[in-house]
């Protein structure tokens, strides 16, 4: 099962104590630059891109701390970058029409 979907059955519990907001993420960071090239290695296409200046109001760095999901006991499975662009893929080449194909 995927990270997010354990998290989503975890969170339907702890609904029955109140109100659930949680993030989820593995606390380690991402550049786009490495994420461009997970998705290049993972999926054997070039991705293609151009570099610009952040805009303003864009975070210089951004971590999702999934401290609270993991005190309900979630753990997140897909901690390596290209596990998890490989998961993301897999499902897409799956379901190449999304949800509704």
């Amino acid at each position: 099962m995927s990270d997010l979907a354990t998290a989503h059955l975890l969170a339907v519990e702890a609904l029955k104590d109140g109100p659930v907001v949680w993030n989820l993420g593995n606390g380690a960071g991402h550049s786009v630059r490495q994420v461009i090239a997970s998705v290049e290695r993972v999926s054997g296409l070039k991705v293609p891109y151009r570099i610009v200046e952040r805009r303003a109001g864009d975070a210089a760095v951004l971590v999702a701390s999934s401290a609270r999901a993991q005190a309900a006991g979630w753990r997140p499975v897909h901690g390596d970058l290209d596990d998890i662009v490989r998961t993301a893929f897999d499902w897409r080449k799956s379901h190449p029409n999304g949800y509704g194909g």
